[in-house]
């Protein structure tokens, strides 16, 4: 581990060290330190379920990194580890911070993507604008996907609305108080035919 800390440069961070890291070969090296019941991580790590879920997205259709190799750092600790391919693409993030005109036209197709996910009983409990990347060839890809539940159907609107009040309460969080939030919602009651990914 200390190699890779060594060798790596420090991408995310936060106050208990480093949480991902990119390689000299260009992978990316993502840290998993889980707070409380470390019993339960030790029994099922955090990094299988990330690279679990990576694949059960990729099997809905949902573009997603590729994770090479998963890994004990400290099983005492629950600390697991993966390598991965990075996603290409920018996060949504900082289109809206820094590009608002091509951020705002990419809305409806963002509902849409949105949409998809539920339509697919994909419930994203980390959905924020962070974790969507904008791709080189069009459409959107997940990334930080742990928190993540899969249901056989499409999401009950139940759900589905409770999925976008996290997106809302991320941008409360972050004081993005402009959002155009009723846009997003009203695209996402009427679905266009962009594709979705």
């Amino acid at each position: 581990m200390q190699q890779w800390l060594d060798a790596g440069e420090v991408l995310e961070k936060d106050g208990r060290g480093p949480k991902v890291l990119r390689q000299p070969d260009g992978q990316l090296l993502k840290i998993f330190r889980p707070r409380r019941r470390l019993w339960l991580a030790r029994m099922r790590p955090s990094a299988q379920r990330f690279a679990r879920n990576a694949e059960l997205l990729a099997e809905r259709g949902i573009t997603t990194p590729k994770v090479s190799e998963c890994m004990w750092l400290d099983k005492d600790q629950a600390v697991s580890a993966c390598f991965y391919e990075p996603l290409p693409g920018q996060s949504l993030d900082q289109l809206y911070r820094h590009v608002r005109p091509e951020f705002d036209a990419l809305l409806p197709e963002l509902a849409n993507f949105i949409r998809t996910l539920h339509q697919r009983g994909i419930y994203f409990r980390s959905l924020h604008l962070g974790n969507i990347l904008r791709l080189p060839e069009g459409g959107f890809g997940l990334i930080d996907f742990l928190d993540m539940r899969f249901k056989r159907g499409p999401l009950s609107s139940r759900l589905a609305r409770r999925n976008l009040q996290h997106l809302n309460g991320y941008l409360r969080r972050s004081q993005i108080d402009d959002f155009p939030w009723q846009r997003l919602l009203q695209a996402y009651e009427r679905p266009t035919t962009a594709k979705p990914t």
